[in-house]
C-alpha cells in the first residue's frame, strides 16, 4: 500500500473543517477499499514509511497515526486510488512527518488500524431544516467508527434510529425543534454510549455542540 501527499480536507465524509471537527492536519483521503462507502469515516490509521522499500525518501522509525476524512475516488486507469489498492492521500503536514522533504510524490507504508484519542467530547453539527434533521458527528474516539446512531427529543422517551445519509452526516425526519437533544451511538467495534442533554432545546441548525463523554 502507498500513500501521496495532498491536501485532504473536508470531502466525502462531510467534516465541513477537519479542525474544528477536531482531527487537525492528520487526516487521509483513502481509497474505495479502505472508505466503504462512507463507514470508515472518522476511523484512525497508524502508518509508518517502509524505510526498508524505500530509504531514500522514508524517514526511519517515524509514524503517524491519521483520521480517514475523505475519499480518493479512482480513475479506473491504474491510479493509485483504483481497487485493490489500499492507499492514503494525506495532508501535507502529516506527510512530512514519515517522508523526507523534497518528495511531495508516492512512498510505501505499513499501516493498522488503532483507536482514536481525542481531546474533548464527541461533537455533534446540526444540520438540514425542519422536517429534515441531519447531524454531523464528528471527534469520535474509540474506534471512531460510527456503526448506528439514535436520537431522542426532551419531548419523547423513545430513541428513533437515524441512517447515514452520506460520510459522518446521520439524518432523521422527525422535527425536533425546541427540544432539548440526546443521542446514543454504536460503533463497529460494538461499544455504545450515550450523550444525554447534549443538544439545549434553543439549538438552532448550523451550530455544534460537543459532549461532556468521549468513548476510550
Amino acid at each position: 500500500m502507498c500513500i501521496f501527499a495532498c491536501l485532504a480536507l473536508c470531502g466525502a465524509c462531510g467534516y465541513e473543517n477537519t479542525f474544528s471537527a477536531g482531527f487537525g492536519t492528520n487526516t487521509a483521503a483513502v481509497s474505495g477499499v479502505l472508505f466503504r462507502g462512507g463507514d470508515a469515516c472518522g476511523a484512525c490509521y497508524q502508518l509508518m514509511c517502509n524505510y526498508r522499500v524505500d530509504p531514500k525518501w522514508c524517514l526511519r522509525r517515524r509514524s503517524i497515526s491519521v483520521t480517514a476524512t475523505n475519499f480518493c475516488p479512482p480513475n479506473n486507469n491504474g491510479g493509485w486510488c483504483d481497487p485493490p489498492r489500499q492507499h492514503f492521500d494525506l495532508s501535507m503536514p502529516a506527510f512530512f512527518r514519515i517522508a523526507k522533504q523534497a518528495n511531495e510524490g508516492i512512498i510505501p507504508v505499513l499501516y493498522r488500524r488503532v483507536a482514536c484519542r481525542r481531546k474533548g467530547g464527541v461533537r455533534f453539527t446540526l444540520k438540514g431544516q425542519p422536517n429534515f434533521n441531519m447531524v454531523m458527528i464528528s471527534n469520535v474516539g474509540g474506534s471512531g467508527e460510527i456503526k448506528a446512531a439514535w436520537i431522542r427529543g426532551s419531548k419523547s422517551r423513545s430513541w428513533v434510529a437515524m441512517r447515514r445519509n452520506w460520510g459522518a452526516n446521520w439524518q432523521t425526519g422527525v422535527d425536533l425543534r425546541s427540544q432539548t437533544l440526546s443521542f446514543k451511538l454504536l460503533l463497529a467495534d460494538a461499544k455504545s454510549q450515550r450523550f444525554l442533554n447534549v443538544v439545549p432545546s434553543s439549538w438552532q441548525f448550523g451550530q455544534s455542540f460537543a459532549s461532556k463523554t468521549q468513548f476510550i
